[in-house]
């Protein structure tokens, strides 16, 4: 038990530290690039003490990166109709936040991972779409 507590209370740490980082960084890509390392540390973590919670953050986050990821390759690309927002990531770090709460606590964290596959399926032709028509909210 010792040793998921320390790997979970890292998994905070972690969590709480990529929201700041990625609030303090203006640059789009490094803000992806660190988004990032919110999966690495679910993946690390799920190697030292596994849960099926830490592994469907693990999933949510990687899924999220990925489409963050697409829409950054398609906006260099020169595609400009879905625009990546400080909303955006305003809205990712207050996810990241909420998700490190409800780890240390022992909560669901079903709320904050539905937050983060949300904002990042609004980044989506399919959910910019349903943005527009006001059905999906961040």
């Amino acid at each position: 038990m010792q040793r998921e507590t320390f790997f979970r209370k890292e998994l905070v740490n972690e969590l709480r530290r990529v929201a700041k980082y990625m609030r303090d960084e203006p640059d789009l890509e490094k803000k992806i690039y660190l988004f990032s390392a919110a999966y690495g540390i679910t993946s690390r973590t799920l190697r030292y003490a596994f849960s099926k919670d830490i592994l469907l953050a693990d999933v949510v986050l990687n899924t999220a990166y990925n489409i963050l990821l697409d829409r950054y390759k398609r906006i260099q690309g020169g595609e400009r109709i879905i625009e990546v927002t400080g909303e955006h990531f305003e809205k990712l770090c207050d996810a990241l936040i909420e998700l490190a709460k409800r780890f240390e606590n022992d909560e669901s964290i079903q709320k904050p991972l539905e937050d983060i596959i949300t904002i990042a399926f609004s980044l989506t032709g399919p959910g910019n779409y349903l943005k527009f028509k006001g059905e999906l909210k961040l």
